[in-house]
């Protein structure tokens, strides 16, 4: 029997401190552009049945119970007291936070508390440099108070996130740009952020990933189809736009961290395999394919070294889906591992040794977790 004693999600968000109803509950569970078909319900999909295999348990229902009564006794126990049961009920650990995303979202102190696990916190780039750029009057201003702020946060963070780096104009470049490029892009986007424009200036992107790179702090990329601001997937996205900055930051001492890789998980694997500061996570795609999910490891594991390989859960908003992600994750790691050690194929010790370094081994190494 394959089993993890601990797990570090290394990449999640916090979950929401209010009261939810069937609408809202739902909206969460799909995460989609737009509501469900008239008459369906994101229920009926795969992260809907394993919510409703995991979840209730904690709760004190049993497995599979109707998302009324679910939800019913959701409520009867308040938000509070649902959350604690659902995240102390994950077996995880060490949660690593990203605290990028709008919303009424608990962060790290408080997810540490209600999870009884540490917390980290992961910061997102983007809106660092747009909470710099509301504060900073001219270029000069902005350029300086931008690299002093992304210093400051490396003397606390456990990592830098970038989500729509690889989203934005080309590929980023192998090296930085120039000065005069920076205050050119610094110049315009100040005055678009006068009327809250984003941060979406390639030149502006390029120039922040390379000022994160080079305060050695591990740095994590979105390189999926899907995202925030990009809801159903991304035409140019994906981690072949990142090959180049993986090349021309090889040897810098910064790992890169390939995010939430499905549909491009292959690519993402290859990727992992062919640079040696290179690392994927597997993320919620687990979570989405359900069922299927030892399928979706199986092929990680087909192209990944195992030492590059880091469990996610990529959860926001429900609680729900730190369980999921979790629970999901373990059943197929016992699956293909247990399988291959079931057949002869793997020794049982072997199996085991690579479970634990997916489920925090390779994460508490990338990120110091021990050091810290």
């Amino acid at each position: 029997m394959i089993e993890t004693t601990t797990l570090v999600d290394q990449n999640c968000h916090g979950v929401l401190r209010t009261e939810l109803g069937l609408g809202t509950f739902e909206a969460q569970l799909g995460r989609t552009a737009g509501p469900p078909a008239a008459g369906t319900t994101f229920f009926d999909t795969q992260t809907g049945f394993a919510v409703r295999r995991w979840c209730p348990p904690l709760l004190g229902l049993q497995p599979h119970t109707s998302p009324a009564g679910y939800l019913a006794r959701r409520r009867e126990l308040g938000v509070l007291e649902a959350g604690r049961r659902l995240l102390r009920g994950t077996g995880i650990t060490t949660y690593l936070v990203d605290t990028g995303l709008p919303g009424d979202l608990t962060g790290p102190e408080e997810i540490a508390a209600a999870g009884a696990a540490e917390a980290r916190e992961i910061v997102r780039l983007e809106l660092l440099a747009q909470q710099v750029a509301d504060t900073s009057g001219t270029v000069d201003s902005l350029l300086a108070n931008l690299a002093h702020a992304v210093h400051t946060a490396a003397g606390s963070a456990v990592a830098f996130v970038s989500v729509t780096a690889l989203r934005h104009g080309p590929a980023p470049a192998s090296e930085p740009p120039g000065p005069g490029e920076v205050r050119a892009a610094a110049g315009r986007w100040l005055t678009r952020r006068r009327v809250g424009g984003r941060l979406t200036d390639p030149v502006l992107l390029r120039h922040l990933l390379w000022t994160a790179v080079a305060t050695g702090l591990p740095l994590q990329l979105h390189a999926g189809g899907g995202g925030e601001g990009c809801r159903g997937g991304c035409p140019d996205g994906g981690p072949a736009q990142i090959a180049g900055f993986a090349a021309a930051t090889a040897g810098l001492g910064t790992d890169l961290v390939l995010l939430h890789g499905r549909p491009y998980h292959r690519h993402a694997a290859r990727l992992a395999g062919a640079f040696p500061h290179v690392y994927v996570d597997l993320g919620p795609a687990l979570a989405h394919t359900g069922a299927r999910a030892a399928d979706a490891l199986a092929e990680m594991l087909e192209l990944a070294p195992f030492g590059k390989l880091l469990y996610s859960s990529g959860a926001r908003g429900l609680p729900e889906l730190h369980v999921v992600g979790a629970s999901v994750f373990r059943q197929a790691l016992a699956r293909v591992l247990g399988g291959w050690a079931a057949d002869g194929s793997w020794a049982l010790a072997d199996a085991q040794r690579v479970a634990e370094m997916i489920a925090s081994g390779n994460a508490r190494r990338v990120y110091g977790l021990d050091e810290k």
